[in-house]
């Protein structure tokens, strides 16, 4: 079936209202979450084959986020879903007024490659609670897991309701083509931007959850120890490839060196002597990244790690010391194993520094000076962050998960994924049994001056 035939397909099924019960939403989510659990070995080979992602990691930032956001959404999709009464002014008080929450309709969700499980089932999670009907177009550059995802969506799923499209560039121009009713793309800011482009020629709205060079700022009264530890598992967590993960370091002078030197054991302790035989360390997507990602690092500014494998598409724990902004290394989001490390001394030039950088996806500080702590946080823009940990910000369903500026606009997980899928209407809904003379002609100003101070109280 040709794309555009699909999109006619799905708009018609979505026509027929076939959606909207609340009551076949959490069906077709129950059904989600136990062929997942079906095919759960099936995905972690997939995830293997794709990025040498070992079962642990599988099953905690992929899979078990999946199944935590069906759950999730299971538990509160009939709340979310339901009308919400709102105030209503006095001078409309012969009526009442609520908010509902609607499906846009068609929805197109477009992933990436670095987690390609979590990225395209929990928007589709999401899609489903709120009532849509979806096509979803996996990276190309994750095949194993676009062909998993596959079949686990025509199984549960006939193709008018929910559809995967896999396929390269051609694909995803025809897609862009078509009419959708709401666009979600996760990907990189230059992609995001043809997406917005062909997104404003039918004005279909859009989510986009990009990435972005994230500072971690450790402070002077860091438990530098604790912060090394934390900072080393969110850096190299998927070899680096986590568009959440800390960019760059940016510590204070006076405990920059303790800093280094115990970055460089935890990543001993994490990874072991030899990163590139671990096999619970995972390697680079393809050789386009790798080759990218090498081109990246100063050996001359190499502290630790820095260790490569072409034939496996391996690069080992990188930590990079006196790095400055003109540095190849920090003209781009590094997305992979490489953490350079800048230092500060006066935190108002930082936040001046910051405010002038592109607005990142996250920040992170290690600090134990809450007023330091709350200064950051109201200073500098970001889409989200943590204080004395990195990236577990995207494990908490009760958080939307986006970016702001140049990393993303729009997001979601939990209620705000509900909200990302659904357009909120506002009613106002009237008595018959009483009418307000005064709004018609001819006026009476005697009235209308009366009517006008009870609408001020």
């Amino acid at each position: 079936m040709s794309i555009e035939s699909l999109v006619a397909k799905q708009r018609k099924y979505f026509q027929s209202g076939a959606t909207l019960p609340v009551k076949f939403r959490i069906k077709m989510l129950l059904n989600l979450y136990k062929c997942i659990q079906k095919y759960e070995s099936e995905i972690n080979e997939a995830l293997k084959k794709d990025l040498g992602k070992c079962e642990f990691d599988a099953f905690v930032c992929e899979t078990g986020l999946v199944l935590m956001e069906i759950n999730y959404m299971i538990r509160h999709t009939f709340s979310y879903a339901k009308k919400n009464r709102v105030y209503t002014p006095i001078g409309q008080c012969v009526g009442s007024a609520y908010k509902k929450a609607s499906p846009y309709g068609n929805v197109l969700i477009m992933s990436p490659w670095n987690y390609p499980f979590l990225l395209t089932m929990e928007p589709i999670c999401d899609a489903i609670a709120a009532g849509n009907t979806i096509i979803a177009k996996p990276s190309a550059y994750s095949p194993a897991t676009s062909e998993i995802i596959k079949k686990i969506i025509t199984e549960c799923f006939p193709e008018e309701y929910i559809s995967v499209v896999t396929g390269g560039r051609e694909e995803n121009k025809e897609l862009l083509n078509q009419k959708f009713d709401m666009i979600f793309f996760t990907g990189s800011q230059a992609v995001g931007k043809e997406i917005l482009h062909k997104a404003a020629d039918t004005i279909t709205p859009v989510v986009l959850e990009l990435g972005g060079k994230n500072p971690c700022i450790v402070d002077s009264c860091a438990k530098i120890k604790l912060a090394a530890k934390r900072i080393a598992y969110g850096k190299f967590l998927n070899c680096g490839q986590t568009c959440v993960a800390p960019d760059y370091i940016l510590c204070h002078s006076s405990v920059k060196d303790e800093f280094v030197s115990e970055m460089c054991k935890q990543i001993k302790v994490q990874y072991g002597e030899n990163p590139l035989e671990n096999a619970e360390y995972g390697r680079i997507v393809n050789e386009k990244h790798y080759f990218r990602i090498c081109n990246l690092i100063d050996e001359s500014k190499v502290i630790c790690g820095g260790e490569k494998s072409p034939d496996s598409l391996k690069i080992a724990p990188t930590v990079m010391d006196n790095v400055d902004w003109f540095d190849k290394v920090m003209q781009e989001e590094i997305f992979g194993p490489v953490l350079p490390i800048l230092t500060f001394d006066s935190y108002e030039e930082l936040y001046t520094l910051l405010a002038n950088k592109p607005k990142p996806l996250a920040l992170y500080i290690f600090s134990e000076d809450n007023k330091r702590i709350n200064e950051t946080i109201e200073k500098c823009s970001f889409g989200g962050g943590c204080v004395n940990d990195t990236i577990m910000q995207i494990a908490i369903n009760s958080f939307g998960f986006g970016g702001v500026g140049e990393s993303g606009m729009g997001s979601y997980h939990g209620k705000a994924g509900f909200n990302a899928f659904s357009h909120e209407k506002s009613i106002h809904k009237k008595v018959t049994w009483f009418d307000f003379p005064v709004r018609y002609n001819p006026h009476n100003n005697k009235l209308f001056r009366f009517l006008s101070h009870l609408y001020m109280r």
